[in-house]
């Protein structure tokens, strides 16, 4: 059986989204080859990391995080260098991952795959931005998981690239849940949007609160249900203040999967109005959109980022530009006229992006190279 030694920047049980897709991934091509995932230590003692790697079916090597930066780094790559020699293929995801990769490949002459999210190639110091340019460019093929993202990455003399969409777990939903019946809606009835993610810039939770003052003058009994870690809550709420509409707003922090789902269940629009940061970060894809749509919730989201490719416009819900308050109110409207069409589009829509079904394409890629 072939070995895989799978690179990550980030994995469980921390959480992050490039965590979640290399464990996602881990455990599909382990149905297939022999997977060794390399990731870090972030709890003090490695307890946590320990029991977690314990109970999965592939091996993980962990890199103990360091006050000194420096001192992670040289152990990464020797760890790194290590794992290698039995290893049959390099697959990478996330920003020194694909630095690790580029520096393997002077070293050891096999196929190398480097998975790109968004972010970690959109960096503003130009050194840096070089050596991961560099980087991307000793790999035999590279992965974006959205169409955008792999635009991001076009200038470069990359030898082979594909896109393979993220994936998101079915079972988690706990899928014996239904949304209450649809029932049609007037104007003066409360409207339940919500946003699933960390409270960042990013994120784009500040342009959904700019557009509910001309949301409001519409519906006004809507409620805004903000869920996820508090990192930038301060600024939300300060926000919601000058603008006056504290009372539309509900701070939920990160709830547990089950109180998550019910508030899901509960809403009429899932929004993702994410945006670019000065420093680079972007929206690759937008997982938590699937996993809403998989649940009957039709979503709004953002243009000119990776949600183009996990919405389907007129379909599973609406694109618009984050920063026009008329074009989210309009398309709120369409979906909440045709809520039922929505909804039921929206779950077949989410089918599409099931990890089965993702996990199949990465091994057929992988086969390529191997």
């Amino acid at each position: 059986m072939k070995t895989i030694l799978l690179i990550t920047s980030e994995f469980p049980p921390q959480p992050g989204g490039i965590g979640n897709h290399a464990y996602h991934l881990a455990q599909q091509l382990s149905l297939h080859y022999k997977v060794k995932v390399l990731a870090d230590q972030r709890s003090q003692d490695g307890v946590e990391e320990k029991e977690f790697d314990q109970l999965q079916k592939f091996s993980s090597h962990r890199v103990q995080r360091y006050p000194f930066i420096l001192w992670t780094y040289l152990f990464r790559l020797i760890s790194a260098f290590q794992s290698a020699k039995q290893a049959d293929l390099i697959l990478v995801s996330g920003k020194f991952s694909l630095w690790t990769g580029g520096l393997l490949s002077l070293f050891y002459s096999k196929p190398y795959v480097a998975i790109i999210h968004g972010s970690e190639v959109q960096l503003s110091n130009s050194l840096v931005r070089g050596f991961t340019n560099w980087s991307l460019q000793r790999f035999d093929h590279v992965i974006g998981v959205s169409n955008f993202t792999l635009n991001l990455v076009s200038h470069l003399n990359i030898k082979q690239k594909s896109v393979i969409p993220n994936g998101f777990d079915l079972s988690q939903l706990n899928v014996v849940h239904k949304k209450p019946e649809y029932k049609e809606k007037t104007k003066r009835d409360p409207l339940h949007l919500i946003t699933v993610g960390n409270l960042t810039q990013r994120k784009g939770q500040h342009n959904v609160l700019k557009a509910l003052p001309l949301l409001i003058k519409t519906y006004p009994n809507l409620i805004y249900h903000i869920v996820g870690l508090p990192t930038d809550q301060e600024r939300l709420e300060n926000l919601a203040s000058k603008l006056e509409i504290e009372e539309h707003i509900r701070y939920h922090g990160r709830l547990a999967e089950e109180e998550k789902i019910k508030l899901l269940l509960a809403s009429d629009v899932f929004m993702m109005l994410s945006e670019q940061t000065s420093t680079g970060d972007v929206e690759g894809f937008g997982i938590a959109i699937l996993e809403a749509n998989a649940l009957g919730l039709p979503a709004v989201g953002s243009l000119n980022c990776g949600i183009e490719d996990a919405i389907k416009a007129d379909y599973s819900g609406q694109l618009v530009d984050p920063h026009d308050p008329q074009a989210i109110l309009e398309a709120v409207g369409k979906i909440t006229s045709q809520q039922e069409i929505y909804a039921k589009h929206a779950k077949q829509w989410s089918t599409k992006f099931t990890w089965d079904k993702i996990g199949q394409l990465y091994v057929e890629k992988i086969e390529e190279h191997l």
